[in-house]
C-alpha cells in the first residue's frame, strides 16, 4: 500500500492527481465533504483547519519581528544543527530549486534558505523567517502539520488548505530532543512538483533523524548558574538541583515558588501568611514542612532567618515575566504552558499566579496579533476571556470575525456570569476563599 504520508503513490499521474485534488479541495471548502482520493492524514488536517475557522484564502502573518527573531533562533536548540541541515539539504535544494526551512514547535519559521529565485517566490507567499505556518494559522502544510501531529508528512499541491499554496509541494519531519523526547520543531523541504515523489519524504525523515543523532553527540549545554524550577502549567513543580531532577509535592512546590519570587527571603510569618488560608495555622506547621523539604533537598534546601533559597534559583515564571517586560511577547508565550501551580489555593501563589496571567494576557491583547490571540483563546486559561475574544475579532479579517463575536456573545449570556475586574472569568482552576 505504501506510506500514507506520501502525497503521490508510485505510478500516480501527477496531472490527473492534481485535478482530482483540486476538485476534492473545492468540495471540502464548499460544504465540508471529503471526496475523491484524499489521504486520511490530509482529510484529518483539513477538518482541523476547518475547526480553526480558517479560510481557504488565509495568508500567513509574521509574528516574530527581526528584533525578536534573531535572539530567539540563536538560542533555539535547532540552531546547533543548522550546519548539518545545510550540509545535507543545501545541495539538494539548490539543484532542484527548492528551499530548506526549519520551524519551531509552534510552527513559526526560523530559517528559510535556498535558491534565490525560489526564495523570491516564497517571500511573495509569506514563507519567510518569523512567519507562523502552524496548522492552526495556515491550515494543512508540511511543517505546520508535522509539528501538529508529531509525524513526518508530505503535502502535494491542492492538499494544502490555503489555495495560495497550491502551486507548492513540501515534505517535513519533526525533530525531537533525543534526551527528553520534547518536540523542538521540524525540518522542511519546499518547492515545486519535483518534490512530489515518495523519496522526498524519506529524505527529509532521514535528515531529521541525523539531526537528532547530532544533538545526542554534541556536548551538553553549559550548566545554569543555579538551580531551576519549572512551575508553570503543572500542579507539582520540577526542581533541578545539583544534577538531580526532583518532582516536588504540592506544598513544597508552593514554598519553592514563593522563595524563587522573593530571593531576598521571607520571614516565618510572611511565608506562613502566603502559604495558608487559615490564619490560625501554627508556626510549627511551617517548620515541619521546611524540615521535610530539607530532608529531601539536602545541601540545596532553603536557609532560615529569613527563609530563602540556598543559592540562585531561576524559575520559569520569572523568565517569562522578564521576556514580557522586554516586549518579547511571541517568544515568551512560546514558553507559557499554563498558569502557575494551577491547583494551588495558597494565597501568595494565587496572587502571583494572577499577576503573571494578567501580565501575559495584557501583553497578548496589546500586541493585537491574530495568531497570538487565537492561541490564547484556544487555551484552557483563555477560553472564557471575553476581552481577548473581542480583541481577536478586531484583529481578524472581516470574513473570520463572526465566529469570534459569537463566542463573545455566548460568554456574555453564559449563566449570567459576572466578569471580574479584568473582564474575564477565572474558572479554569480552584480559587481560595480569600486572596
Amino acid at each position: 500500500m505504501g506510506d500514507p504520508s506520501v502525497a503521490l503513490p508510485g505510478g500516480a499521474d501527477p496531472a490527473a492527481r492534481t485535478r482530482e485534488l483540486r476538485r476534492a479541495h473545492a468540495a471540502f471548502t464548499r460544504d465540508g465533504r471529503v471526496e475523491g482520493p484524499v489521504r486520511a492524514v490530509i482529510a484529518r488536517s483539513w477538518r482541523r483547519s476547518a475547526r480553526a475557522r480558517l479560510s481557504p484564502e488565509c495568508a500567513p502573518r509574521v509574528e516574530l519581528p527581526e528584533a525578536e527573531l534573531r535572539p530567539y533562533r540563536e538560542g533555539h536548540p535547532l540552531a546547533r544543527v543548522m550546519p548539518l541541515f545545510r550540509d545535507l539539504v543545501g545541495a539538494f535544494a539548490a539543484h532542484g530549486a527548492h528551499l530548506l526551512a526549519v520551524c519551531d514547535a509552534r510552527g513559526s519559521l526560523l530559517w528559510v534558505e535556498g535558491e534565490p529565485g525560489t526564495l523570491r517566490r516564497a517571500e511573495g507567499l509569506g514563507f519567510v523567517p518569523g512567519a507562523r505556518w502552524a496548522e492552526s494559522a495556515m491550515g494543512t502544510n508540511a511543517p505546520g502539520t508535522a509539528v501538529a501531529t508529531g509525524e513526518p508528512v508530505q503535502v502535494f499541491g491542492a492538499e494544502h488548505f490555503s489555495r495560495r499554496v497550491h502551486p507548492w509541494t513540501c515534505a517535513a519531519a519533526p525533530v525531537r530532543d533525543p534526551r527528553t523526547g520534547r518536540l523542538l520543531g521540524a525540518v522542511d523541504i519546499t518547492g515545486g512538483d519535483g518534490l512530489a515523489h515518495p523519496h522526498s519524504l524519506g529524505f527529509v525523515r532521514a535528515v531529521a533523524r541525523a539531526a537528532e543523532a547530532q544533538l545526542t553527540l554534541l556536548e551538553p549545554d553549559p550548566p545554569a548558574a543555579g538551580d531551576t524550577l519549572a512551575a508553570l502549567g503543572q500542579d507539582e513543580a520540577l526542581l533541578v538541583t545539583a544534577g538531580r531532577k526532583l518532582r516536588l509535592g504540592r506544598r513544597h512546590s508552593e514554598i519553592m515558588a514563593l522563595l524563587a519570587h522573593h530571593p531576598e527571603g521571607l520571614s516565618g510569618e510572611e511565608l506562613t501568611i502566603a502559604l495558608y488560608e487559615d490564619e490560625s495555622v501554627s508556626p510549627v506547621t511551617l517548620r515541619a514542612e521546611i524540615s521535610r523539604l530539607r530532608a529531601l533537598l539536602g545541601p540545596s534546601a532553603p536557609l532560615s532567618r529569613p527563609y530563602r533559597t540556598a543559592g540562585p534559583l531561576d524559575a520559569d515564571f520569572t523568565a517569562l515575566t522578564r521576556q514580557l517586560a522586554t516586549g518579547a511577547v511571541s517568544a515568551a508565550l512560546h514558553h507559557y504552558p499554563g498558569p502557575l501551580l494551577p491547583a494551588s489555593t495558597a494565597p501568595g501563589i494565587v496572587r502571583l499566579r494572577r499577576r503573571i496571567e494578567d501580565q501575559a494576557r495584557a501583553a497578548v491583547i496589546a500586541r493585537a496579533d491574530a495568531g497570538l490571540l487565537t492561541d490564547w483563546v484556544c487555551s484552557p486559561w483563555g477560553a472564557d476571556d471575553p476581552q481577548a475574544w473581542r480583541a481577536l475579532a478586531a484583529a481578524l479579517p472581516p470574513e473570520r470575525r463572526p465566529a469570534a463575536l459569537a463566542r463573545v456573545h455566548a460568554l456574555d449570556r453564559e449563566l449570567g456570569a459576572r466578569p471580574d475586574a479584568g473582564g474575564r472569568r477565572r474558572a479554569t482552576y480552584p480559587q481560595p476563599a480569600r486572596s
